[in-house]
């Protein structure tokens, strides 16, 4: 094995350190917890595969109008099963998870209603959705109203803030589960659970929306089974199980998901049209996959929090912490140890190992941004990949990992590049 590991210019030295995390009991019993929820979460989606009566003809493609697309009516279905709710939207023509949220809420807002986060400030790519940074098209154009209760001390949920924000012209209420490129923790579904009730009891019939990406099977259940009116996330990130090549769901309550079938397609058409294109099998068999696929990537972080909190470094959560997605945070305090981390993600790539990350600017981001993704779908951050915003405090952010060796190689090819520049001792 060691062997094989110096084949990728991996030290004696690395392989040494990381195995000490590797035989650590706190460790292990974490990753033991991975693999509880995995098997939870697959007997869930097999109990819905099944129940949906699920079929080889759901596999058929589909092309122009798309009607009478049995396959994909009842993935609609299998989803909506899963997730507890009365509808659901499951489409390629949902390009990723910002178009998702901004379909979600372009369809359930109209001029004059007010958007509030109760989490503070949304994920970058969403802010010229809302307007606050300026963009055509954006709800703000629209003459939808924004506000937002910031954390406590940018870590608590302010909840005494959030009732007082809560108000006639609040339509609805959006919740990002996952830190975006924030330092803050990702919610539980419990405590989004408790700001759900924390607005619903100010305004009954406000909606509350779940941005649910990075966060599908991390936990044993979704934001849809304690009040989430909508969840909202990309089949590139979990649920995809890094087959699917595009697409994005919307889970919820009917009229809301209808109103996201009109915005979707056009008014009148709705969830009737929408060609499948034939990859079908890839949303399906994804879907099966996905609670395993995400344990693998949960064990990738798990390993970076224990193996880059024992090198001094701050990481959100830490090892002990619990987790809630699958993305982990570490704050690397300089943009060349950032590109150093990315350099080891990079080249444990199956694809385009041979390539070297660099900042550069990317659409809908305020500042450079760096990626390493050497992913078999462009993009796919259920697969093994890493990026960041170059500003302070220079953290970057870890995820995916279709398998666990496979996360596991990442961290370490991580570890020496970060070694070889200096930046950390061994």
């Amino acid at each position: 094995m060691n062997d094989l590991y110096t084949d990728f210019d991996i030290s004696a030295k690395v392989t040494n350190f990381c195995n000490i995390i590797l035989d650590d009991f706190s460790f292990n019993e974490k990753i033991k917890k991975a693999d509880k929820t995995a098997e939870i979460n697959t007997l869930k989606v097999v109990r819905s595969m099944q129940k949906n009566r699920v079929n080889s003809t759901n596999f058929a493609a589909s092309t122009g109008y798309g009607y009478d697309d049995g396959g994909r009516e009842n993935l609609e279905r299998v989803y909506a099963d899963l997730f507890h709710s009365e509808a659901a939207l499951v489409r390629p023509q949902i390009t990723c998870g910002t178009h998702a949220l901004s379909v979600a809420l372009s369809a359930n807002l109209l001029p004059g209603d007010e958007l509030l986060s109760p989490v503070g400030k949304p994920y970058d790519t969403l802010e010229e959705v809302i307007g606050i940074r300026n963009s055509p098209c954006s709800l703000a154009e629209y003459g939808v109203k924004y506000r937002q209760v910031d954390l406590i001390d940018g870590i608590k949920i302010d909840f005494d803030g959030i009732k007082n924000a809560v108000s006639g012209k609040t339509k609805l209420v959006t919740i990002q589960r996952s830190k975006g490129y924030s330092s803050r923790p990702t919610l539980s579904v419990e405590k989004i659970g408790k700001i759900i009730e924390a607005v619903k009891s100010v305004k009954k019939d406000v909606i509350v929306m779940v941005d649910n990406c990075y966060g599908e099977f991390a936990e044993t259940i979704e934001p849809s089974d304690v009040g989430a009116d909508l969840v909202v996330g990309s089949l590139i990130k979990n649920p995809g199980g890094g087959l699917a090549p595009v697409g994005g769901y919307i889970c919820g309550k009917k009229k809301y998901v209808d109103r996201c079938a009109y915005r979707l397609s056009a008014p009148g058409l709705g969830q009737e049209v929408g060609a499948n294109l034939g990859i079908l099998p890839s949303f399906y068999q994804g879907l099966f996959l996905a609670p395993t696929v995400v344990s693998s990537a949960l064990k990738g972080s798990i390993f970076a929090a224990y193996a880059y909190d024992k090198l001094g470094f701050r990481c959100i959560p830490g090892p002990e912490e619990s987790r809630h997605d699958v993305i982990q945070c570490i704050e690397l305090c300089s943009e060349e140890a950032m590109i150093a981390f990315c350099k080891g993600i990079q080249s444990a790539a199956p694809v385009d190992s041979y390539v070297t990350p660099e900042p550069y600017a990317m659409p809908g981001y305020d500042c450079d941004v760096i990626m390493a993704a050497g992913t078999f779908v462009q993009g796919s951050s259920i697969e093994l990949s890493a990026d960041g915003p170059i500003r302070p405090p220079y953290a970057v952010y870890f995820q995916g990992g279709l398998t666990w060796p496979h996360a596991k190689l990442g961290i370490m090819l991580s570890i020496q590049k970060m070694l070889d520049a200096g930046f950390i001792t061994l």
